[in-house]
Formats: structure tokens, C-alpha cells, sequence
């Protein structure tokens, strides 16, 4: 998941960063409650990966979300931002769905409309479901397996609904046979062969080859059921069709929308959505200042992106309402990486050198220091994705004794990659996000030191499809470093990894992959871990890719993200979870009174 898709990061200039990084760094270091909260919230961090009060949510209320940025759509074929999955629970069912926990729980595959978490045969390509008994549309006709297949294969008409990830797709269906349902000749337009449907409560997928994490893709929100005649294709986005708690009662793109209870939904056939509000609303404000003081005045309970108060908000909050906060770390990695294709870059000593070079404290700094940054990062997975370590795997000691940059290993690893006086390269950064181009600044002063001579390119934020995911003009303007940031589609090592270190997704355009990684190790661990069914075993290849990847320097890491997330004196049930990616998990949050 790119950072694209979970919002814009708040635009911080390189001095303002080490002012805000140091203030912070003050206001965190006591712990406790700060300067308290006059309004008696749960205390700071008290969501943190734990829920905070949730003895004292009623029935009822409004719960009131605000966000610089609307959804991308709320079409749940085509929604890619992580906020647009966490929200769409309150009107969309899934098969599977994930636990209504906080942090590693949270992540885990419970079912939903499904009766259980499948029956699995075939060696783990054949998966049967049975759907529960009382679910319904908000017109009250029943969910049925046809609507399930029919929502389903909506991904596969991307020149129509395009947006959405395609796993889905890529599993069922690699050879890319089906042409979706609009262009589908059968009669009843549910010709996708890989998914049969032989009566309206049972759902059977056949795939090609076994994929451990396919429960996963069934979980994500482009496998909910859409009901064909209520599908308006391109315009499904305006106004979805609920099989959820809430219904769509209005919606203003790029201004709000409100969503009511379904009175057609069966708590009794839902066992994971409370449905404690009367009423959800949220207000798209595009200037942050003013969003961030409207959430601290109490207009708003909460940030919908989940991007974290800006700079002015984080100021005020730590020391007025520090009780209101918690500062989670985030399932994305803030990374430089480097293109084998640009010279030195294809030789592994050039790139160490680099690693060692970097002064990481520096670049903790331009990012907005330990609590509005986050963690010095020591490697490639999440520590929210199975088998991920945190900073306890620190192959190149970039968070001990190298973390503000180590200039002896530095000029030994050019001499060995035939620099020693060091050479020429150019750093790639969208010139969109601020704290992007203080990294590169940072990282441009941390090399000079051993003689790295790097120049910033800054390009147009909207383009990386054409610019950094296109291997060819990669080489062409020798963009030897190029900085990015990137968290789970789903919480696995496939879901986080698959699209930036396995050699079959090194795409012409659109590439993630953008260090060319072609190591018939990793793709051969990821082939393992597809067919993998025992979790256990996945997640030591998990680590053992990670470990992989770090071994071939392909990455300098940056930073274990966090923000400073605000939630109001007024809501309980609060939670963050690794399910996305550290935020909280909207679903369940309630009001301490119905007033």
C-alpha cells in the first residue's frame, strides 16, 4: 500500500522539523497523562494497541469523523486508501473480516457473513464457504452467494472500476481469462469459472495453484457481495448499496457524507459490528490547522485518515489535551531505496556504503523525531506483519552504535566497490511531501561527508507511475536513491512485500519494485510461502525474507512510522490494530452518552 493511498503526510519544512522533533521528544518523555485532560479522557496511549473505555459506550449519538481528503471511492471494489477499508465496515460485509481487537489480534481472520473460516481442499486450492443465516440488504432481501461471486467479479472490469487491488484477480485468475461482468455473455453475467455458486447460501473458489494468504484477499473489502441491480457501475461510489450496520443517507464528494442505520440489518447474524452510534458523519476540510483545532474544540471525535495532527495541532494537544492522544507506531516503513540498474548502485558495497554514510538520527529529525516520525528504522517489515522484528534485527547497527552514521565502514565499503574518493548520484523525492525532500536533505549532508556527491531531483508527487516505476527513465536520469514510504495491503509478509522484492513484479510501468531485486532466493521463498499453509512456518519465512532482503543492501530504512492521533473525550470502545496498519479501528467506537 502506498503512501498515496492512505493520504498526503503533513508538510513540514527541515528547521521547523527540529524544532517540532525536540518539543515532542520533551512532552513524551514524562509518560503518564501531560498536563491532563480537562475532560477526563482515557489518558495518553491508553488506545494505544489496548481499548480505552469501553465500559462506558451507550446505544446512540452521532459520532462525528472530519479529514483533509475524501476516499479515493467509497465503491468497495474500488477503494484503495487504508481509512476508505477501515470505514467501509460500517456498510459493507465481508466472507471473512478481522477481529474487533486492538494491535496483533486485531489482525486476525474471523468470519463474517460466512458461518465459519472456510473449508479448505484440494491441497489448498479449492475453498468452500456457507453463508449465515438473516443477512440482509438494506432493502431486507437476503444476501446471496450470487451477490457475493457478482461483487467479486466487479474486479476484474478495470476499464470501468479501476483503482482497486487485484489480488483477487491475480489468484483466482492469473491468466486474466475473465473480462468482468459487464462484458460477461452468460445470462445471469456470473461466468468468472473460478467461483461456483450451486445455491444461494454456498460459495465455492477453485484456484489455479494454493495461496496461504487467499483468506486474507476474501477479508479485503473488493470481496464484498454488490447486488447486481442495484450496481451503477462508474457512479457505485456515490452511493453504495449497505449489506452493513449504516446506510448511505448523503454524500458531497469532497465535502461530507452522513451515514443512518440500516433498520434491515440483523444484529443477531453479525457478529462482529455493534453499531453503537445513530448516526456517522464526516466533514472533508482541506486545511489541517483548522481540522486539528475543530478536533481538539470537540467539534470532531475523530481524524479519518489517520495521518496524525500537524505540527501546530501536536503542539497544542501535548500540551493541553495529552490525555486525548496516542502515538502508535503504523505498519509503513519510511525508506530510501536503490535502483541496481543506476551505476554504483549495482554493486553491493556501493550500496552498504550508503547505509553506513546515512546519519539515521538526522533523518529521524527531517521526518518529525521519535514521536511524530517514529522509531529509527532498522529493516524492511512492519513490525505489525508477521514475522517482522522491529529493531531488534539491525544488521547494519543503523539504531546502535551507527545511528549517526558510521564513517569508517562507510570509506571501507568504497574502497571495496572500487569508489574510494566516492561518487556522483542523484536522490528522487516528490516535491509534494515536504518531509521527503528534509530527508534527502539530510541524507544529501550525511554523504557528502565520505564523498557521495547527491543531487535532488524533486518530481511531481502524482506521477510515480511514469517517473520512478518506470525501470527505463529510472536509468535514463540515473536516479540512483529514490525515497518512498509503503505499509501492508494485508497484514502478511505477501501482502507488505510481495510487490517490491519478488522479480515477477518488476512492472515497465507502475513498478514497485524499484531496486530490480531479481534473486531467485526471495521469489523462491515467496513461492514457499504461498503454498505454506502453518502459520508458524510463514511467518519464519517472513523473517527470512526480510532478512534477505536487508543481507543485499537494497534499502535504507528511515523510520518505523508513528503519528499523534486524536481521539475525543466523548467516544469509548478505542483501539488501535494491526489489521490497518495501526489505525483505530473505527467499527466498533461508540459515545460515552447518546446526547
Amino acid at each position: 500500500m502506498t503512501t498515496q493511498r492512505t493520504s498526503g503526510r503533513r508538510k513540514q519544512a527541515l528547521a521547523a522539523a527540529a524544532v517540532v522533533a525536540g518539543l515532542l521528544t520533551t512532552a513524551a518523555c514524562g509518560g503518564g497523562n501531560g498536563s491532563g485532560s480537562k475532560n477526563g479522557a482515557a489518558g495518553f496511549d491508553a488506545a494505544n494497541n489496548k481499548v480505552a473505555q469501553a465500559d462506558q459506550v451507550k446505544k446512540g449519538g452521532t459520532l462525528k469523523f472530519v479529514s483533509t481528503q475524501d476516499a479515493d471511492s467509497w465503491d468497495t471494489t474500488r477503494g484503495y486508501y487504508g481509512f476508505m477499508w477501515d470505514f467501509s465496515r460500517y456498510y459493507s460485509r465481508q466472507l471473512l473480516t478481522y477481529k474487533t481487537a486492538p494491535g496483533a489480534t486485531g489482525a486476525q481472520l474471523t468470519p463474517d457473513l460466512a458461518t465459519d473460516t472456510g473449508k479448505v481442499t484440494d491441497g489448498g486450492k479449492t475453498y468452500t464457504f456457507t453463508l449465515r443465516p438473516g443477512i440482509t440488504w438494506e432493502d431486507g432481501k437476503p444476501i446471496t452467494s450470487q451477490d457475493v461471486k457478482y461483487g467479486i467479479e466487479r474486479s476484474w472490469a478495470q476499464d470501468v472500476l479501476s483503482g482497486g487491488p487485484v489480488y483477487l484477480q491475480s489468484m483466482l485468475d492469473p491468466n486474466n481469462t475473465y473480462k468482468g461482468p459487464y462484458k460477461d455473455t452468460s445470462q445471469d453475467h456470473l461466468g468468472l469459472k473460478a467461483v461456483d455458486t450451486p445455491d444461494a447460501k454456498t460459495i465455492v473458489f477453485h484456484l489455479p495453484k494454493p495461496n496461504s494468504d487467499f483468506l486474507q484477499v476474501l477479508a479485503m473489502v473488493t470481496a464484498s457481495p454488490v447486488r447486481q441491480d442495484k450496481d451503477t457501475k462508474s457512479k457505485y461510489g456515490l452511493h453504495p448499496f449497505s449489506s452493513g450496520p449504516y446506510k448511505f443517507q448523503s454524500y458531497s464528494p469532497g465535502k461530507g457524507l452522513v451515514l443512518v442505520r440500516n433498520d434491515k440489518w440483523n444484529a443477531s447474524s453479525d457478529p462482529v459490528r455493534k453499531a453503537y452510534p445513530d448516526e456517522i458523519t464526516l466533514d472533508i476540510s482541506t486545511n489541517q490547522t483548522d481540522s486539528d483545532q475543530r478536533l481538539i474544540n470537540g467539534d470532531y471525535d475523530i481524524d479519518l485518515s489517520q495521518t496524525g495532527l500537524g505540527p501546530q495541532g501536536r503542539q497544542i494537544a501535548l500540551k493541553q489535551n495529552k490525555d486525548n492522544l496516542d502515538n502508535p507506531v503504523l505498519g509503513f516503513i519510511r525508506y530510501a531505496t536503490f535502483p541496481t540498474s543506476v551505476k554504483p548502485f549495482d554493486n553491493i558495497h556501493c550500496r552498504k556504503a550508503v547505509i553506513y554514510a546515512a546519519d539515521h538520527v538526522s533523518i529521524q529529525t527531517a521526518r518529525g523525531g521519535p514521536v511524530a516520525g517514529g522509531d529509527i528504522g532498522t529493516n524492511m517489515l512492519p513490525p505489525s506483519v508477521a514475522g517482522g522484528e522491529g529493531q531488534k534485527y539491525d544488521p547494519y547497527n543503523i539504531a546502535g552504535s551507527g545511528k549517526n552514521g558510521d564513517i569508517a565502514k562507510a570509506k571501507d565499503e568504497l574502497k571495496q566497490c572500487g569508489q574510494p574518493n566516492g561518487f556522483s548520484t542523484t536522490i528522487a523525492v516528490r516535491n509534494n511531501k515536504s518531509q521527503e525532500v528534509a530527508t534527502a536533505e539530510s541524507m544529501q549532508a550525511s554523504l557528502k561527508k565520505v564523498g557521495i556527491n547527491a543531487d535532488i531531483y524533486q518530481y511531481d508527487g502524482s506521477q510515480i507511475a511514469g517517473i520512478i516505476g518506470s525501470p527505463s527513465n529510472v536509468a535514463k536520469k540515473k536516479l540512483g536513491i529514490v525515497i518512498m514510504g509503503w505499509g501492508p495491503d494485508f497484514p502478511t509478509v505477501q501482502g507488505y512485500g510481495i510487490p517490491l522484492w519478488d522479480s515477477k513484479y518488476i512492472l515497465q510501468s507502475g513498478n514497485n519494485n524499484y531496486a530490480l531485486i531479481n534473486d531467485k532466493t526471495i521469489d523462491g521463498l515467496f513461492d514457499q510461502y504461498t503454498t505454506t499453509l502453518d502459520e508458524s512456518q510463514k511467518t519464519q519465512i517472513s523473517t527470512e525474507i526480510n532478512h534477505k532482503v536487508m543481507e543485499g543492501a537494497y534499502y535504507l530504512p528511515f523510520t518505523f512510522e508513528k503519528v499523534l492521533n486524536w481521539r475525543s473525550s466523548r467516544i469509548g470502545n478505542v483501539y488501535t490494530t494491526n489489521a490497518y496498519s495501526g489505525y483505530y479501528d473505527f467499527v466498533n467506537i461508540g459515545l460515552k452518552s447518546s446526547k
